[in-house]
């Protein structure tokens, strides 16, 4: 890169130094203030040749052509084009921008500006994206908003867990809403999609808006406890403009677990279990290597985009991307076509705005065989020709006879792990995801009444998923009856969303008071259909065909909000929701939930003369929205039966009769409710070269969804969901929006730096009973986590390990906590969790005329893991896992412990795991009319996941939840990419 670099910088200057033949000066001065105005950006249009004003205004600049076109830019003021036209002298003045100090966003059910915004929102567009592999839309916001964390995994177009503001639930969705040009979509995909999000193709997204507080989500009401994501795509424009984006990659493992060589194997058993030295294999099998492999990728994407025949603004794109998955086998491909058309008709009284999107999304999914991979013996072969079972080396029973063609289960070694790269090679399960999903939205402005318009939104999600897995009659896997004979088995999920908004809007001045009034009607439906087949190749009872159609969720919504701005220094926002949500009984059906929000803008109070400080305004929000997402698909305030073969069928004589099981059921369930407060401080210093906010904010859910036991004989359950605690959330969220240097000598250079910490802890449970969560593997298995009144939802409830004089750990030696001289569950204590501290998000675009340069990297500190790789296999005893010989994490030298059942719940392995991730670096270079005018082609290479520094001894200090017991690794790829426009 650094060669790269310096090949285009000496070009860069070669071409400015030869082409510059004539000198133009002048002055730029504030067409209101009348002075003259410094580091004002002064360039010749479709080159890098720039220079900056001096202190009074004045310029400066050899340029290379007499007919050349000089752009003139500041930040805070409009930009100006100039043609030279021969001229030697040319003095400007610049008017104030006021789109910049008033840019327009998108909310609910309407638009505001970040200057009359008094709600606490994040708005970001194309040009503050991350860059580089972008596969699914998440990860163009992951680190660049306050408040908001984005944590995606290793698979290829892998899904992502999203949280605003740590989220405000214990048992339901901590999902945020997601709305796409006003359709809000179902929070779960379809099955066989990777997600909700990867049948969307990034390159079509304009702009993200992320409410944050309640006093801007509340007009969701029901669904926007969590957040909500508002998602603009891209339109038509007056111009004509065609676009293509190219880009091509390599994948690779960037890292692994250490575990003991082939080598260093057969010196552990020698060492250790000497009559087992025969049993050792001759190879040399890195497992790890075995199951992954170097993987491409590549992503395109075409868009025309315009007004046609003088009235039809429209957008029209097509995109394709296939990416391999460093699992063996794994591959995620999705096509998209996405049409966009605004036309106003009737005067410019009716506005139009029609979006359709078609998604088509194919996955092999790939098995997780990282278990296998870490303890299948290194001294085996990954091939055995002899091998009844395809060619792939497996353990074979004292009792197999070659010369029986049948193969059963007892052929194979009774409790020994499959062979990691047969069970991918042999194993088969593909899906094929088809998505429409669009809106159309009039909205109608009163030719009679101009202050008044209407606006219908309708709006669809269909979604249907299909899939099969088969394996291999040559896989050791074995039927209930013991046969081996592969399995097969289908499935089909079906989705369905349907919209439809109607709502008033009313725009007024009164002197110095503007209204800014909406009011309006919501209806929505979520309608699901599930089959399976069932396995297709052993037929019993047990195995068939299923079709269910849970009940309809349906979500109707009565809303209202009115915007007050008097003198544009006092800003009232009142908004409401009244929502009935069809998951509970009529006498809770109903909520309510109402926000009000205050902005006063003290620089036009206080601070008009005071140049230093451009913008400065105080927010204040409080806010009730609602969670109606309880887990699963049915009401539970229903009577439910279930019929399960063959666990519900009563024998009677020689025949079985099926007869329905009763579900849970609890009809006085009601609402989970938030109510948030928020106080906020937006900022602007000299001419908003410098940008920010810092909000602090707290969150109170009660009611809380709570799957909490339930007296015997009172349900036909032990458990359910139920309306049991309280949860809140505090925190503080800063950002900083900084334009370091503005295209000075051609140098351009600004970042965004942003930082939240946040304090979450569940205040009430019922009857304040503890809740065991966090299941891990390893021993008997069991949990590792609480949920106890007074801490973060995700502490580790564990053992205090005890240490020698060396400070080594001895194997199950606790700390007697409550001194009763006995260790049992009373000794154990709350240790830490996983919640970060702090986390921090900072993003950096430079450019030197036409070199860019961007990169973005991301921090957590004050979160702790609890390392379940280590804990359920870094113990000698496993070296013998049942007939077979296993191989273990090298990391067992650190402690020499022997049983996992005597450390499993140690705090040894609570460790801490704060990073710093660089997640993107990307050069790029343009060229401007390459191929023909008003033409550029832009080049670039880079590098996601580039490293990670952390203490943690695992393969990734970013799990969510705070478990680490084996994951599908995040890949290191390399990519190049080309991006043409016209």
């Amino acid at each position: 890169m650094r060669k790269i670099f310096t090949i285009c910088l000496m070009l860069a200057v070669s071409f400015q130094l030869s082409a510059q033949k004539l000198v133009v000066s002048g002055k730029v001065t504030d067409a209101e203030a009348g002075e003259g105005l410094p580091s004002v950006t002064v360039r010749e249009k479709g080159t890098g040749n720039g220079v900056v004003t001096d202190l009074d205004g004045n310029f400066k600049i050899a340029i290379s052509d007499s007919d050349a076109i000089l752009i003139f830019s500041f930040i805070g003021m409009q930009t100006i084009e100039i043609p030279v036209n021969g001229r030697s002298t040319i003095d400007v003045q610049m008017q104030t921008d006021i789109t910049q100090l008033g840019e327009v966003v998108v909310i609910g059910y309407g638009t505001t500006t970040t200057k009359d915004a008094t709600g606490s929102l994040t708005a970001i567009d194309e040009s503050d994206f991350n860059k580089g592999n972008i596969v699914t839309p998440e990860n163009l916001l992951s680190g660049r908003v306050a408040g908001v964390n984005v944590s995606t995994g290793g698979a290829p177009g892998s899904g992502s867990t999203i949280r605003i503001r740590g989220g405000s639930s214990l048992s339901a969705s901590n999902n945020p809403l997601i709305v796409i040009n006003g359709l809000p979509i179902d929070e779960n995909s379809v099955g066989g999609s990777r997600s909700v999000l990867s049948t969307i193709n990034p390159n079509d997204i304009e702009s993200f808006t992320i409410l944050k507080d309640a006093s801007a989500t509340a007009i969701y009401g029901s669904r926007a406890a969590n957040g909500v994501i508002m998602i603009t795509t891209k339109q038509g424009t007056d111009d004509l403009k065609v676009s293509l984006d190219l880009q091509g990659g390599m994948s690779e493992l960037p890292n692994k677990i250490d575990v003991f060589s082939a080598e260093e194997f057969r010196s552990l058993i020698e060492e250790r279990l000497p009559d087992r030295v025969e049993d050792l294999g001759g190879a040399n099998t890195d497992w790890q290597d075995e199951i992954y492999r170097q993987a491409y990728m590549y992503n395109a994407n075409a868009s025309v985009q315009g007004t046609f025949f003088d009235f039809l603004p429209a957008r029209i794109s097509v995109g394709r991307s296939d990416q391999e998955g460093i699992r063996l086998t794994s591959r995620f491909e999705r096509n998209t076509v996405n049409l966009n058309m605004t036309p106003s008709l009737l005067n410019d009284n009716l506005k139009v705005n029609l979006n359709a999107n078609y998604a088509n999304e194919q996955n092999r999914f790939a098995s997780g065989q990282e278990g296998n991979a870490l303890i299948y013996d290194p001294t085996q072969p990954v091939y055995d020709p002899n091998s009844p079972f395809g060619g792939f080396f497996q353990y074979l029973s004292d009792t197999y006879d070659p010369n029986d063609d049948e193969l059963n289960e007892s052929d194979f070694l009774s409790l020994a792990p499959f062979n990691p790269v047969a069970e991918l090679l042999q194993r088969r399960d593909v899906s094929d995801v088809n998505r429409f999903y669009g809106n159309l939205k009039l909205d109608y402005t009163m030719p009679f009444f101009p202050s008044l318009s209407a606006t219908i939104n309708t709006g669809i999600d269909y979604q249907r998923g299909e899939g099969s897995i088969k394996v291999s009659n040559q896989n050791p896997l074995a039927q209930n009856d013991g046969s081996i004979i592969g399995s097969e088995s289908d499935y089909y999920n079906i989705r369905e969303n349907r919209l439809f908004d109607f709502y008033l809007n009313y725009k007024e001045g009164f002197g110095n008071l503007n209204v800014d009034a909406t009011a309006g009607y919501s209806y929505q439906i979520f309608e699901l259909e599930n089959y399976t087949s069932g396995e297709k190749l052993l037929d019993t009872e047990d195995t068939e065909p299923v079709t269910t159609i849970p009940t309809d969720v349906v979500l109707i919504g009565l809303f209202g909000r009115a915007n007050f701005s008097y003198d544009g220094k006092y800003l009232l926002t009142l908004s409401f929701r009244n929502d009935a949500s069809s998951r509970f009984l009529d006498e809770y059906r109903w909520g309510f939930f109402p926000a009000a929000a205050f902005a006063w803008q003290i620089k036009e109070e206080f601070l008009k003369e005071v140049n230093q400080i451009s913008s400065l305004k105080l927010r204040l929000g409080y806010g009730v929205t609602g969670q109606q997402q309880i887990p699963g698909d049915e009401e539970v305030y229903l009577p439910i039966y279930r019929t399960s073969l063959p666990s519900s069928q009563y024998q009677f004589g020689n025949q079985a009769y099926t007869i329905g099981v009763p579900a849970f059921r609890n009809s006085n369930l009601k609402w989970e409710e938030t109510t948030s407060y928020n106080i906020g401080l937006d900022y602007g210093l000299f001419n908003e070269r410098f940008t920010g906010t810092v909000d602090y904010f707290i969150k109170e859910t009660q009611d809380l969804f709570y799957n909490a036991t339930i007296a015997e004989g009172s349900n036909f359950s032990n458990a359910g969901i139920q309306n049991l605690g309280d949860f809140t959330v505090k925190g503080l969220e800063l950002a900083i929006n900084t334009v370091v240097f503005s295209n000075s000598e051609g140098f351009n250079w600004d970042f965004n730096l942003n930082a939240t910490t946040l304090n979450t802890e569940i205040t009430r449970l019922a009857f304040d009973q503890d809740a065991f969560v966090g299941g891990i593997g390893g021993g008997t298995g069991g949990t590792v986590q609480i949920y106890r009144p007074g801490y973060d939802p995700y502490s580790f409830y564990v053992y205090k390990q005890l240490y020698d004089t060396n400070g080594d750990p001895i194997e199950g030696a606790y700390a007697d906590l409550n001194g009763d001289n006995i260790i049992n569950n009373d000794d154990k204590y709350i240790y830490h969790n996983a919640t970060p501290k702090w986390n921090f998000g900072f993003l950096s675009n430079m450019s030197y005329g036409p070199l860019d340069f961007t990169f973005n990297i991301r921090a957590n500190t004050g979160n702790y893991m609890y390392n379940n790789v280590n804990s359920a296999r870094a113990q000698y005893d496993l070296i013998t896992l049942n007939s077979n010989l296993s191989n273990i994490p090298t990391s067992v030298q650190n402690t020499g412990f022997v049983q996992t059942e005597d450390v499993i719940l140690s705090d040894y392995y609570i460790e801490d795991a704060s990073f710093l991730r660089m997640d993107n670096i990307t050069l790029g270079y343009t060229f401007e009319n390459l191929l023909v005018k008003n033409s550029s082609l832009r080049v670039s290479a880079g590098v996601q996941n580039v490293f990670t520094i952390t203490n943690y001894s695992g393969l990734d200090p970013e799990v969510f939840g705070g478990i680490d017991n084996t994951i599908y690794p995040r890949a290191r790829t390399y990519f190049l990419g080309a991006n043409i426009r016209f």
